[in-house]
Protein backbone atom coordinates (compact mmCIF):
# COMPACT_ATOMS: atom_id res chain seq x y z
CA UNK A 1 0.00 0.00 0.00
CA UNK A 2 1.16 3.64 -0.53
CA UNK A 3 0.63 5.94 2.07
CA UNK A 4 -0.12 9.26 1.92
CA UNK A 5 1.75 10.04 5.21
CA UNK A 6 4.28 8.18 6.68
CA UNK A 7 5.29 8.64 10.53
CA UNK A 8 8.41 8.15 11.95
CA UNK A 9 8.00 7.80 15.81
CA UNK A 10 10.65 7.03 18.15
CA UNK A 11 8.17 5.46 20.62
CA UNK A 12 5.66 2.69 21.17
CA UNK A 13 2.47 3.71 18.65
CA UNK A 14 -0.98 3.23 20.69
CA UNK A 15 -4.38 3.97 19.28
CA UNK A 16 -5.03 6.19 22.30
CA UNK A 17 -5.67 9.87 22.87
CA UNK A 18 -2.92 9.92 25.21
CA UNK A 19 -0.66 9.53 21.88
CA UNK A 20 0.25 11.83 19.90
CA UNK A 21 0.71 10.35 16.69
CA UNK A 22 -2.75 8.02 16.84
CA UNK A 23 -4.74 11.78 17.42
CA UNK A 24 -2.67 12.92 14.08
CA UNK A 25 -3.60 10.07 12.60
CA UNK A 26 -7.01 9.47 13.19
CA UNK A 27 -7.39 12.92 12.31
CA UNK A 28 -5.86 12.74 8.47
CA UNK A 29 -7.81 9.59 8.21
CA UNK A 30 -11.07 11.51 9.41
CA UNK A 31 -10.15 13.66 6.34
CA UNK A 32 -9.50 11.08 4.05
CA UNK A 33 -5.91 11.00 4.01
CA UNK A 34 -4.07 7.28 4.10
CA UNK A 35 -1.71 7.02 7.21
CA UNK A 36 1.21 4.57 8.00
CA UNK A 37 3.00 4.62 11.35
CA UNK A 38 6.86 3.29 11.84
CA UNK A 39 7.68 2.96 15.43
CA UNK A 40 11.03 2.80 17.17
CA UNK A 41 13.36 2.23 14.39
CA UNK A 42 17.21 1.02 15.15
CA UNK A 43 18.11 1.20 12.03
CA UNK A 44 18.50 3.14 8.52
CA UNK A 45 16.51 -0.08 6.91
CA UNK A 46 13.30 0.38 9.35
CA UNK A 47 12.24 3.27 7.94
CA UNK A 48 11.77 2.31 4.69
CA UNK A 49 9.72 -0.55 5.30
CA UNK A 50 6.44 1.19 3.90
CA UNK A 51 8.17 2.89 0.89
CA UNK A 52 7.75 6.48 0.04
CA UNK A 53 4.53 8.63 1.03
CA UNK A 54 2.84 10.46 -1.54
CA UNK A 55 2.94 13.70 0.44
CA UNK A 56 5.13 13.52 3.55
CA UNK A 57 6.78 12.32 6.27
CA UNK A 58 6.33 13.28 9.68
CA UNK A 59 9.07 12.47 12.25
CA UNK A 60 9.14 12.85 15.80
CA UNK A 61 10.98 10.84 18.77
CA UNK A 62 8.32 11.28 20.93
CA UNK A 63 6.24 12.98 23.98
CA UNK A 64 10.00 13.07 25.31
CA UNK A 65 13.55 14.24 24.13
CA UNK A 66 15.55 11.34 23.13
CA UNK A 67 18.51 12.56 25.04
CA UNK A 68 16.22 12.71 28.06
CA UNK A 69 15.01 9.72 27.62
CA UNK A 70 18.57 7.74 27.12
CA UNK A 71 20.44 9.67 29.67
CA UNK A 72 20.37 9.95 33.70
CA UNK A 73 20.50 13.86 35.32
CA UNK A 74 24.05 12.69 35.66
CA UNK A 75 24.78 11.86 32.00
CA UNK A 76 24.37 8.11 32.61
CA UNK A 77 23.49 5.89 30.00
CA UNK A 78 20.09 4.73 31.28
CA UNK A 79 20.19 1.11 29.66
CA UNK A 80 23.71 0.47 31.46
CA UNK A 81 21.97 1.98 34.99
CA UNK A 82 21.71 -1.31 37.04
CA UNK A 83 18.57 0.12 38.65
CA UNK A 84 16.73 1.44 35.81
CA UNK A 85 13.49 -0.56 33.96
CA UNK A 86 14.82 0.96 30.80
CA UNK A 87 13.45 -1.00 27.37
CA UNK A 88 13.69 1.82 24.74
CA UNK A 89 16.30 1.53 22.27
CA UNK A 90 16.31 4.75 20.34
CA UNK A 91 18.95 6.41 19.12
CA UNK A 92 20.49 9.88 20.94
CA UNK A 93 19.04 12.80 18.74
CA UNK A 94 16.02 10.39 17.27
CA UNK A 95 14.54 13.39 14.98
CA UNK A 96 17.84 14.23 13.37
CA UNK A 97 18.65 10.42 12.90
CA UNK A 98 15.71 9.61 11.34
CA UNK A 99 15.57 12.41 9.33
CA UNK A 100 18.84 12.00 7.99
CA UNK A 101 18.18 8.53 7.32
CA UNK A 102 15.04 9.70 5.50
CA UNK A 103 17.32 12.12 3.52
CA UNK A 104 20.27 9.26 2.52
CA UNK A 105 17.30 7.41 1.37
CA UNK A 106 14.32 9.48 -0.29
CA UNK A 107 15.87 12.37 -1.01
CA UNK A 108 12.76 14.64 -2.26
CA UNK A 109 10.64 13.45 0.14
CA UNK A 110 9.19 16.46 2.36
CA UNK A 111 10.13 15.64 5.77
CA UNK A 112 7.83 17.61 8.56
CA UNK A 113 9.69 17.40 12.23
CA UNK A 114 7.41 17.59 15.17
CA UNK A 115 6.67 16.43 19.08
CA UNK A 116 8.53 17.23 22.09
CA UNK A 117 12.36 17.50 20.89
CA UNK A 118 11.71 19.25 17.45
CA UNK A 119 9.46 22.25 19.85
CA UNK A 120 12.33 22.38 22.26
CA UNK A 121 14.79 22.79 19.63
CA UNK A 122 13.70 25.16 17.50
CA UNK A 123 15.89 27.71 17.88
CA UNK A 124 19.47 27.92 19.23
CA UNK A 125 19.66 26.14 22.39
CA UNK A 126 21.65 24.95 25.26
CA UNK A 127 22.21 20.85 24.95
CA UNK A 128 23.49 19.98 28.12
CA UNK A 129 24.84 16.49 26.64
CA UNK A 130 27.59 18.67 24.67
CA UNK A 131 27.37 21.38 27.17
CA UNK A 132 27.13 23.56 24.42
CA UNK A 133 24.91 25.69 22.30
CA UNK A 134 23.16 24.09 19.15
CA UNK A 135 22.10 25.53 16.11
CA UNK A 136 18.24 24.73 15.20
CA UNK A 137 17.22 20.70 14.66
CA UNK A 138 15.82 22.43 11.43
CA UNK A 139 19.35 22.90 9.64
CA UNK A 140 20.78 19.95 11.41
CA UNK A 141 17.54 17.82 10.21
CA UNK A 142 17.68 19.25 6.54
CA UNK A 143 14.09 19.25 7.02
CA UNK A 144 11.48 20.88 4.82
CA UNK A 145 9.47 22.04 8.19
CA UNK A 146 9.03 22.12 11.87
CA UNK A 147 5.47 21.91 13.94
CA UNK A 148 5.84 23.30 17.53
CA UNK A 149 3.24 22.46 20.12
CA UNK A 150 0.58 19.83 19.47
CA UNK A 151 0.28 20.09 15.66
CA UNK A 152 -3.37 19.00 14.38
CA UNK A 153 -4.21 21.95 12.34
CA UNK A 154 -1.08 22.24 11.32
CA UNK A 155 -0.34 19.05 9.83
CA UNK A 156 -3.67 19.18 7.97
CA UNK A 157 -2.30 22.28 6.76
CA UNK A 158 0.39 20.93 5.83
CA UNK A 159 -1.22 18.10 4.20
CA UNK A 160 -3.10 19.79 2.10
CA UNK A 161 -0.97 22.50 0.63
CA UNK A 162 1.89 19.27 -0.02
CA UNK A 163 -1.07 17.50 -2.47
CA UNK A 164 -2.12 20.86 -3.83
CA UNK A 165 1.63 21.41 -4.67
CA UNK A 166 1.59 24.54 -2.61
CA UNK A 167 4.70 25.95 -0.84
CA UNK A 168 4.63 25.84 3.11
CA UNK A 169 5.17 29.47 3.91
CA UNK A 170 2.83 31.22 7.04
CA UNK A 171 1.54 28.36 8.45
CA UNK A 172 0.62 28.99 11.82
CA UNK A 173 2.47 27.24 14.64
CA UNK A 174 5.60 25.92 12.26
CA UNK A 175 9.26 27.09 11.86
CA UNK A 176 11.13 27.44 8.58
CA UNK A 177 14.08 28.18 7.27
CA UNK A 178 14.53 31.37 5.46
CA UNK A 179 16.85 33.27 3.04
CA UNK A 180 14.66 36.98 4.44
CA UNK A 181 13.67 38.09 7.43
CA UNK A 182 9.65 39.09 6.33
CA UNK A 183 8.37 42.71 8.37
CA UNK A 184 6.27 41.42 10.33
CA UNK A 185 8.80 39.30 12.72
CA UNK A 186 10.19 40.09 16.03
CA UNK A 187 13.85 39.71 15.91
CA UNK A 188 15.84 37.81 18.23
CA UNK A 189 19.39 37.92 19.06
CA UNK A 190 21.29 36.01 16.36
CA UNK A 191 23.11 32.64 17.18
CA UNK A 192 26.52 34.51 16.80
CA UNK A 193 25.32 37.12 19.70
CA UNK A 194 24.16 34.71 22.05
CA UNK A 195 27.40 32.28 21.54
CA UNK A 196 29.44 35.15 22.38
CA UNK A 197 27.06 37.12 24.97
CA UNK A 198 25.27 35.08 27.84
CA UNK A 199 23.22 38.16 28.51
CA UNK A 200 21.82 38.07 24.99
CA UNK A 201 21.38 34.60 25.46
CA UNK A 202 19.18 35.38 28.22
CA UNK A 203 17.02 38.00 26.24
CA UNK A 204 16.59 35.66 23.97
CA UNK A 205 14.91 33.02 25.95
CA UNK A 206 12.64 36.22 27.81
CA UNK A 207 11.14 36.82 24.34
CA UNK A 208 10.56 33.29 23.28
CA UNK A 209 6.73 32.66 23.24
CA UNK A 210 3.65 30.63 20.93
CA UNK A 211 2.15 33.77 20.05
CA UNK A 212 4.46 36.19 18.12
CA UNK A 213 5.96 35.79 15.09
CA UNK A 214 9.79 35.49 15.76
CA UNK A 215 12.93 34.98 13.67
CA UNK A 216 16.59 34.30 14.72
CA UNK A 217 19.42 34.73 12.13
CA UNK A 218 22.26 32.05 12.16
CA UNK A 219 24.71 32.39 9.61
CA UNK A 220 23.26 34.38 6.14
CA UNK A 221 20.00 32.25 6.80
CA UNK A 222 16.85 32.46 9.21
CA UNK A 223 14.86 30.47 11.37
CA UNK A 224 11.13 31.77 10.88
CA UNK A 225 8.85 31.28 13.80
CA UNK A 226 4.86 31.86 12.81
CA UNK A 227 2.70 32.48 16.00
CA UNK A 228 0.46 29.51 16.94
CA UNK A 229 -2.82 28.73 15.50
CA UNK A 230 -5.89 29.62 18.06
CA UNK A 231 -7.51 26.18 19.59
CA UNK A 232 -10.41 26.43 20.44
CA UNK A 233 -13.15 23.84 22.83
CA UNK A 234 -14.88 22.49 19.87
CA UNK A 235 -11.29 21.69 18.44
CA UNK A 236 -10.28 19.97 21.27
CA UNK A 237 -13.55 18.02 21.18
CA UNK A 238 -13.41 16.69 17.10
CA UNK A 239 -9.95 15.51 18.23
CA UNK A 240 -10.84 13.75 21.75
CA UNK A 241 -14.29 12.29 20.01
CA UNK A 242 -12.23 10.36 17.15
CA UNK A 243 -12.75 6.99 16.92
CA UNK A 244 -10.12 5.38 19.27
CA UNK A 245 -9.85 1.77 20.26
CA UNK A 246 -7.84 2.57 23.29
CA UNK A 247 -6.18 -0.71 23.39
CA UNK A 248 -2.73 -1.00 25.02
CA UNK A 249 0.36 -2.99 23.51
CA UNK A 250 1.21 -6.31 24.91
CA UNK A 251 4.66 -5.47 25.10
CA UNK A 252 3.85 -2.02 26.80
CA UNK A 253 3.55 -2.67 30.63
CA UNK A 254 4.38 0.87 31.43
CA UNK A 255 0.88 2.08 29.59
CA UNK A 256 -1.45 -0.14 31.68
CA UNK A 257 -3.88 1.24 33.96
CA UNK A 258 -3.90 4.41 31.75
CA UNK A 259 -6.32 2.50 28.96
CA UNK A 260 -9.47 4.83 30.23
CA UNK A 261 -7.83 7.82 31.13
CA UNK A 262 -9.72 10.85 29.95
CA UNK A 263 -8.10 14.26 28.53
CA UNK A 264 -9.75 17.59 30.19
CA UNK A 265 -7.84 20.32 29.06
CA UNK A 266 -4.79 21.24 27.26
CA UNK A 267 -2.35 24.43 28.63
CA UNK A 268 -1.00 25.57 32.16
CA UNK A 269 -1.32 28.29 33.66
CA UNK A 270 1.66 27.82 36.01
CA UNK A 271 5.13 28.56 33.98
CA UNK A 272 7.56 27.25 35.98
CA UNK A 273 10.61 27.83 34.84
CA UNK A 274 12.20 24.09 34.61
CA UNK A 275 8.82 23.07 32.74
CA UNK A 276 8.64 23.72 28.85
CA UNK A 277 4.81 23.12 28.51
CA UNK A 278 4.05 26.87 28.07
CA UNK A 279 6.38 26.32 24.63
CA UNK A 280 4.63 23.69 23.31
CA UNK A 281 0.69 23.83 24.64
CA UNK A 282 1.08 27.05 25.85
CA UNK A 283 0.30 29.23 29.60
CA UNK A 284 -3.97 29.33 29.05
CA UNK A 285 -6.08 27.26 29.10
CA UNK A 286 -8.37 25.29 26.57
CA UNK A 287 -10.85 23.11 27.91
CA UNK A 288 -13.13 20.73 26.34
CA UNK A 289 -17.04 21.10 26.80
CA UNK A 290 -18.01 18.80 29.80
CA UNK A 291 -20.41 17.30 27.06
CA UNK A 292 -18.08 16.30 25.21
CA UNK A 293 -16.21 14.53 27.99
CA UNK A 294 -19.06 12.80 29.35
CA UNK A 295 -19.56 11.68 25.53
CA UNK A 296 -16.21 9.66 25.59
CA UNK A 297 -16.76 8.32 29.43
CA UNK A 298 -20.06 6.70 27.97
CA UNK A 299 -18.66 4.85 25.71
CA UNK A 300 -16.23 3.18 27.76
CA UNK A 301 -18.97 0.35 29.11
CA UNK A 302 -18.90 -0.84 25.28
CA UNK A 303 -15.57 -1.66 25.31
CA UNK A 304 -15.06 -5.26 26.39
CA UNK A 305 -11.94 -4.86 28.57
CA UNK A 306 -13.26 -2.03 30.47
CA UNK A 307 -13.64 -2.70 34.24
CA UNK A 308 -15.67 0.38 35.58
CA UNK A 309 -13.29 2.74 36.43
CA UNK A 310 -11.91 5.57 34.84
CA UNK A 311 -8.08 5.26 35.13
CA UNK A 312 -7.81 9.50 35.39
CA UNK A 313 -9.54 12.51 34.21
CA UNK A 314 -7.23 15.48 34.11
CA UNK A 315 -4.43 17.23 31.96
CA UNK A 316 -0.98 18.54 32.93
CA UNK A 317 -2.22 19.88 36.01
CA UNK A 318 -5.33 17.83 36.76
CA UNK A 319 -6.83 20.56 38.47
CA UNK A 320 -7.22 23.48 36.05
CA UNK A 321 -10.02 22.01 34.05
CA UNK A 322 -12.22 25.10 33.95
CA UNK A 323 -10.06 27.65 34.50
CA UNK A 324 -10.32 29.34 30.52
CA UNK A 325 -10.16 32.88 30.08
CA UNK A 326 -11.93 34.75 27.33
CA UNK A 327 -8.57 36.97 26.52
CA UNK A 328 -6.73 34.13 26.13
CA UNK A 329 -5.36 35.09 22.73
CA UNK A 330 -4.78 38.55 23.30
CA UNK A 331 -4.12 39.31 27.17
CA UNK A 332 -0.45 38.65 27.86
CA UNK A 333 -0.52 38.89 32.08
CA UNK A 334 0.90 35.71 33.74
CA UNK A 335 -2.54 34.00 34.62
CA UNK A 336 -1.84 33.14 38.33
CA UNK A 337 -1.49 36.52 39.64
CA UNK A 338 -4.42 37.16 37.65
CA UNK A 339 -7.55 38.29 39.81
CA UNK A 340 -9.64 37.17 36.67
CA UNK A 341 -8.81 33.44 37.18
CA UNK A 342 -10.92 31.21 37.98
CA UNK A 343 -9.69 28.95 40.88
CA UNK A 344 -13.48 28.13 41.70
CA UNK A 345 -13.01 24.81 40.42
CA UNK A 346 -16.79 24.83 40.59
CA UNK A 347 -16.81 23.77 37.18
CA UNK A 348 -14.43 20.80 38.02
CA UNK A 349 -16.53 19.86 41.07
CA UNK A 350 -19.52 19.70 38.85
CA UNK A 351 -17.95 17.45 35.80
CA UNK A 352 -17.07 15.18 39.06
CA UNK A 353 -19.95 14.83 40.32
CA UNK A 354 -21.82 14.16 36.53
CA UNK A 355 -19.16 11.72 35.78
CA UNK A 356 -19.38 9.44 38.72
CA UNK A 357 -23.40 9.52 38.30
CA UNK A 358 -23.02 7.91 35.10
CA UNK A 359 -24.23 4.24 34.45
CA UNK A 360 -21.43 1.88 34.56
CA UNK A 361 -19.18 3.45 36.05
CA UNK A 362 -17.53 2.33 39.55
CA UNK A 363 -14.76 4.96 40.03
CA UNK A 364 -13.01 7.94 38.85
CA UNK A 365 -9.48 8.72 39.42
CA UNK A 366 -7.16 11.63 39.51
CA UNK A 367 -3.58 9.98 39.20
CA UNK A 368 -1.91 13.25 36.68
CA UNK A 369 -1.33 15.58 39.63
CA UNK A 370 -2.46 18.62 41.46
CA UNK A 371 -1.10 21.98 42.07
CA UNK A 372 -1.72 21.85 45.59
CA UNK A 373 -1.46 26.12 45.84
CA UNK A 374 -4.66 26.35 43.48
CA UNK A 375 -6.89 24.10 44.93
CA UNK A 376 -9.37 25.17 47.39
CA UNK A 377 -10.28 23.15 50.60
CA UNK A 378 -14.05 21.88 48.90
CA UNK A 379 -12.10 20.56 46.11
CA UNK A 380 -9.10 18.78 48.38
CA UNK A 381 -11.86 17.33 50.52
CA UNK A 382 -14.06 16.13 47.50
CA UNK A 383 -11.36 14.27 45.84
CA UNK A 384 -10.14 12.94 49.04
CA UNK A 385 -13.20 10.95 49.43
CA UNK A 386 -13.97 9.75 46.08
CA UNK A 387 -11.15 10.24 43.47
CA UNK A 388 -7.94 9.03 44.80
CA UNK A 389 -6.50 5.75 43.48
CA UNK A 390 -3.94 5.44 45.79
CA UNK A 391 -2.04 8.70 46.69
CA UNK A 392 -2.32 12.01 45.56
CA UNK A 393 0.48 14.07 43.75
CA UNK A 394 1.69 16.72 44.12
CA UNK A 395 5.12 18.43 43.24
CA UNK A 396 6.27 21.42 45.93
CA UNK A 397 10.05 21.00 44.09
CA UNK A 398 11.68 22.76 47.16
CA UNK A 399 11.30 24.75 50.33
CA UNK A 400 13.90 27.43 50.00
CA UNK A 401 11.83 30.78 49.19
CA UNK A 402 15.29 32.11 46.55
CA UNK A 403 14.81 28.49 45.13
CA UNK A 404 11.20 28.34 45.00
CA UNK A 405 11.38 32.25 43.41
CA UNK A 406 14.12 30.68 40.79
CA UNK A 407 11.59 28.41 40.00
CA UNK A 408 8.48 30.33 39.70
CA UNK A 409 7.03 28.13 42.66
CA UNK A 410 6.72 30.59 45.00
CA UNK A 411 3.20 30.39 45.30
CA UNK A 412 0.79 28.46 48.25
CA UNK A 413 1.39 27.51 51.84
CA UNK A 414 2.68 23.95 51.74
CA UNK A 415 2.27 23.53 55.57
CA UNK A 416 -1.01 24.87 55.42
CA UNK A 417 -2.36 22.29 52.65
CA UNK A 418 -0.45 19.34 54.42
CA UNK A 419 -2.33 20.50 57.68
CA UNK A 420 -5.74 20.66 56.20
CA UNK A 421 -5.06 17.26 54.37
CA UNK A 422 -3.88 15.48 57.04
CA UNK A 423 -7.31 16.93 58.98
CA UNK A 424 -9.63 15.04 56.46
CA UNK A 425 -8.70 11.47 57.54
CA UNK A 426 -9.71 10.19 54.42
CA UNK A 427 -7.43 7.20 55.07
CA UNK A 428 -5.43 8.80 51.71
CA UNK A 429 -1.92 9.50 50.90
CA UNK A 430 -0.16 12.39 49.41
CA UNK A 431 2.90 11.39 46.91
CA UNK A 432 5.68 14.48 46.76
CA UNK A 433 8.32 15.41 43.92
CA UNK A 434 11.31 17.64 44.56
CA UNK A 435 13.57 18.88 42.43
CA UNK A 436 17.29 19.41 43.63
CA UNK A 437 20.33 21.03 42.34
CA UNK A 438 18.28 23.35 40.00
CA UNK A 439 19.93 26.93 39.68
CA UNK A 440 20.13 28.76 42.99
CA UNK A 441 20.41 25.71 45.42
CA UNK A 442 23.78 25.00 46.97
CA UNK A 443 24.56 22.06 49.95
CA UNK A 444 22.86 24.44 52.66
CA UNK A 445 19.65 24.68 50.10
CA UNK A 446 19.58 20.60 49.83
CA UNK A 447 20.22 20.33 53.43
CA UNK A 448 17.37 22.42 54.60
CA UNK A 449 14.98 20.91 52.15
CA UNK A 450 15.94 17.40 53.67
CA UNK A 451 15.20 18.63 57.14
CA UNK A 452 11.35 19.57 56.20
CA UNK A 453 10.60 16.48 54.08
CA UNK A 454 12.35 14.25 56.72
CA UNK A 455 9.13 12.95 58.33
CA UNK A 456 7.30 12.25 54.65
CA UNK A 457 6.10 9.61 53.11
CA UNK A 458 5.89 8.61 49.63
CA UNK A 459 8.80 11.27 48.59
CA UNK A 460 10.61 11.76 44.68
CA UNK A 461 13.51 13.33 44.59
CA UNK A 462 14.88 14.04 41.28
CA UNK A 463 17.78 16.03 39.99
CA UNK A 464 17.28 19.18 37.88
CA UNK A 465 17.94 17.83 34.29
CA UNK A 466 18.48 21.48 31.83
CA UNK A 467 16.47 20.46 28.99
CA UNK A 468 16.51 22.87 26.01
CA UNK A 469 14.54 26.31 25.90
CA UNK A 470 13.67 26.20 29.75
CA UNK A 471 14.08 29.29 31.73
CA UNK A 472 16.01 27.42 33.96
CA UNK A 473 18.30 26.00 31.36
CA UNK A 474 18.89 29.18 30.67
CA UNK A 475 19.70 29.91 34.46
CA UNK A 476 22.22 27.22 34.28
CA UNK A 477 24.17 27.99 31.05
CA UNK A 478 24.50 31.16 31.91
CA UNK A 479 24.60 31.65 35.49
CA UNK A 480 22.45 34.37 35.64
CA UNK A 481 18.68 35.01 36.39
CA UNK A 482 17.28 35.84 32.81
CA UNK A 483 14.59 38.61 34.69
CA UNK A 484 17.52 40.72 36.17
CA UNK A 485 20.86 39.77 34.91
CA UNK A 486 22.24 39.15 38.64
CA UNK A 487 24.48 36.17 38.87
CA UNK A 488 23.17 33.15 40.69
CA UNK A 489 24.75 29.87 41.94
CA UNK A 490 24.53 26.83 40.19
CA UNK A 491 25.97 23.86 41.08
CA UNK A 492 27.79 22.00 38.05
CA UNK A 493 29.77 19.01 39.14
CA UNK A 494 28.55 15.78 39.15
CA UNK A 495 29.84 15.52 42.74
CA UNK A 496 27.77 18.41 44.26
CA UNK A 497 24.69 17.16 42.53
CA UNK A 498 25.26 13.54 44.20
CA UNK A 499 25.71 14.84 47.45
CA UNK A 500 22.55 17.01 47.02
CA UNK A 501 20.80 14.02 46.33
CA UNK A 502 22.35 11.58 48.87
CA UNK A 503 21.46 14.10 51.57
CA UNK A 504 17.91 14.00 50.44
CA UNK A 505 17.65 10.40 50.09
Amino acid sequence: MEYDIIFIMGEVYFDHPLCGVAILKRLLEKYGYTVGVIEKPTKEVDIKKLGKPKLFFGITSGAIDSMVRNYTPLKKNREEDEHSDYDEHVPDRAVTVYSNWIRKNFKDSIMVLGGTEASLRRFVHYDYWQNRLRKSILLDSRADILVYGSGEKQVLEIAQRVKDNRNLEMIEGTCLISKELPDNFKELPSEEEVIENKEKFCDMQLMINNYTNVAQKTGQRYILQYKSPQYTTENLDEYYELDFTREIPSDSKHLRGFEFSVVTHRGCVGNCNFCALRLIQGNKIISRSEKSILKEIKSFPNKIYFRGNVDDLGGPSANMYGMDCSLRESCRKDCLNCEKLDKSHSKLLELLKKVRNLSGINKVYIRSGIRYDLAPKKYIKEIAENHIYDTLKIAPEHVDKKVLHLMNKDYGDFTEFLNFFNSLNSGKELSYYFITAHPGSSMKEAEELALEIRDLRNVSVQVFTPTPMTMSTCMYHTGLDPETKKKIYVPYSYREKKEQKRVLM
